[in-house]
């Protein structure tokens, strides 16, 4: 069986994008999405200046995180080691956009199903080769059999020097390049501007590329310089910058994140820039001589990216967690038998905790680009995609709390014996927990699975997220016993509860989440865009204060105040912590998503 592969040979490439015009015709894909593009960063400064080709595309790897992550088998590895997606099951979650560390998948604007270069397997399959490797007028792109020792590919990778995109992804690449360049395989090594050579960035990650491209300008204000024209303080000059100066010499906090000298952010999360052949660090300045240089590495031309993932991601964890940590919490005070909870409180909690549910489904459904087809998710399941398993967690979840409702409200309007209640509660209460923790955490398995996000491969995440969970549960269900009552011994649980998983959550969130060093370079940029970035808001007065302070505040306040006081207090605590973790996971997850992955 064949074991097919690409090998570009980075010194016959001219740029000439003959194989990205191939790969539109053959395929026909649609304007504004490309399954193959050339990629141009120029080194250097005029006229000492050099520009750089690199053919992107998917690299069919050995060990492919988006068939892993795939919920429904839409996109699959052939014996031949070709990845192929199928149009007709896909189910437009956007996880395979995660899941790919080379930006090689995207969501057709006609089908609205993902796609990207599957090796022209339809000229493959019939002894032909793909469409871009007939056209490129040098023979820079080779493809074949990768186990067959006499075919050209197999010759190449053995006798030249080649390289690969990421090979610390571990998903073993088989898109090999000779005389490829640092400064084109590594995304973040050039600076990127808000304009291309023909180009403006079109796209959500133009946030993050301004960003960076400002903080260049945030330290000639600091200094007070200015560009020397008669209009003033208009597009100041860079002045060069003694490489060690302190964060405020370079232009602040922001500034002290990409300068050549530091190689820290502002709070000691590390920026591990991989070094680009002799020519500098990362996508700021490179340093020359004991000063900075500007312009020496940038990215010309590269293909835009859309973030796959919108504000229903963040709203429906949100909710997810209210609905989940209610069935978990209500579920602990029945096991470890706190005081009385009466079939009305139990009966209205499960309600809450299902529409909080259902709410969460219908966020799943929406965020889908072919939403109709969401039941293939139960008919065609993967079984290794933390998706596929997450949405039989959520069902599964949803049938026992809903029995469980049905035999508590039964008991409230008097048509169930309480008897019979008392004695079914407690096994209702044992299966609800161990579904209700899965349905709170199975997203941080399922964002571990999304290989091309390295700040979600955090180990903390599942604990966190469970936490998060108890936290919004207790904390809904103390605003519905400010309705219903509770006996002291339950709202002394839930008060507890809460102000014990606020104070976990920001313990975790401070010290660990983003308190250490990060595994990856572009888990160090999100983590900085979060806390020191454009997200730097959201988290700190938002995810922080917000959603943890202030509720803590609060509780402190209720104990202060007395008993009378205390449950409104903190049922008030709870709304701001449950609108915190929103805000928090809204940076949380779009900041990440802005770290270019080509």
């Amino acid at each position: 069986m064949a074991n097919y592969g690409f090998l570009i040979d980075q010194r016959k490439c001219i740029g000439c994008h003959a194989c990205s015009v191939a790969c539109k015709s053959e395929n026909q894909v649609p304007l504004g999405v490309s399954r193959t593009w050339v990629k141009y960063v120029e080194t250097g400064a005029f006229p000492d200046t050099r520009r750089h080709f690199q053919v992107t595309r998917c690299n069919h790897c050995a060990n492919p995180p988006c068939v892993r992550i795939c919920p429904v088998t839409a996109m699959y590895q052939r014996h031949d080691g070709i990845v192929e997606f199928d149009k007709d099951r896909c189910i437009g979650c956007k996880a395979c956009l995660q899941a790919c560390p080379y930006d090689a998948i995207y969501i057709d604007p006609e089908s609205h199903t993902a796609a990207k270069c599957h090796y022209c397997s339809h000229r493959t399959d019939i002894g032909l080769e793909p469409a871009c490797v007939i056209v490129c007028p040098t023979h820079a792109i080779v493809s074949g059999d990768l186990d067959n020792p006499h075919s050209e590919i197999s010759r190449l990778v053995a006798r030249e020097p080649v390289s690969v995109r990421k090979p610390e992804q571990g998903t073993a690449p088989k898109l090999f390049y000779i005389d490829a360049d640092e400064v084109t395989l590594t995304p973040t090594a050039p600076a990127m501007r808000p304009t291309f050579m023909w180009a403006d960035v079109a796209t959500d990650q133009a946030h993050a590329i301004v960003e960076d491209f400002d903080l260049f300008a945030l330290t000639a204000r600091v200094n007070g310089h200015s560009n020397g024209h008669s209009n003033g303080a208009s597009a100041p000059v860079r002045e060069p910058v003694a490489v060690g100066a302190s964060v405020e010499a370079r232009g602040g906090e922001a500034y002290g994140a990409y300068a050549g000298g530091g190689r820290t952010a502002p709070g000691g999360t590390p920026i591990r820039t991989p070094q680009t052949q002799g020519m500098g660090v990362g996508s700021g300045p490179i340093t020359t001589g004991g000063r900075v240089a500007e312009g020496m590495i940038q990215t010309a031309y590269t293909a835009q990216h859309k973030i796959p993932w919108h504000w229903p991601v963040p709203t429906y964890v949100t909710t997810k967690d209210i609905g989940a940590g209610m069935g978990m919490v209500l579920a602990a005070a029945v096991i470890l038998g706190l005081g009385t909870i009466s079939s009305t409180l139990a009966a209205i909690a499960l309600f809450v905790s299902l529409v909080f549910t259902g709410i969460t489904t219908a966020l799943l459904v929406y965020d889908l680009d072919k939403p109709a087809r969401f039941g293939y998710i139960v008919r065609h399941p993967q079984w290794r995609s933390w998706l596929a398993r997450g949405a039989f967690l959520l069902m599964g979840f949803s049938l026992v709390a809903g029995l469980w409702f049905l035999l508590e409200a039964g008991t409230a309007f008097g048509w169930i014996d309480a008897g019979l209640t008392s004695t079914l509660r407690p096994w209702f209460a044992w299966l609800t927990v161990p579904l209700a923790l899965g349905a709170a955490s199975y997203t941080a398995f399922l964002f571990a699975q999304a290989e091309g996000r390295d700040l979600w491969q955090s180990p903390l995440l599942p604990f966190h997220m469970s936490l998060q969970a108890v936290m919004a549960g207790t904390g809904a269900l103390l605003v519905v016993g400010v309705f219903t009552g509770l006996s002291d011994a339950v709202a002394t649980f839930l008060l507890w509860t809460f102000g014990v998983s606020v104070v976990l959550g920001l313990l975790v969130t401070l010290f660990g989440e983003f308190g250490v060093a990060h595994a990856s370079e572009v888990a160090a940029r999100a983590a900085h865009s979060i806390s020191h970035g454009r997200f730097r808001g959201l988290f700190w007065w938002g995810g922080i204060v917000l959603g943890h302070v202030v509720p803590l505040a609060l509780l402190a306040l209720g104990m202060f105040v007395g008993s009378a006081w205390l449950l409104i207090l903190g049922a008030l605590a709870a709304f701001a912590a449950v609108v915190g973790l929103l805000l928090f996971e809204y940076a949380y997850i779009t900041a990440p998503q802005e770290i270019p992955n080509s």
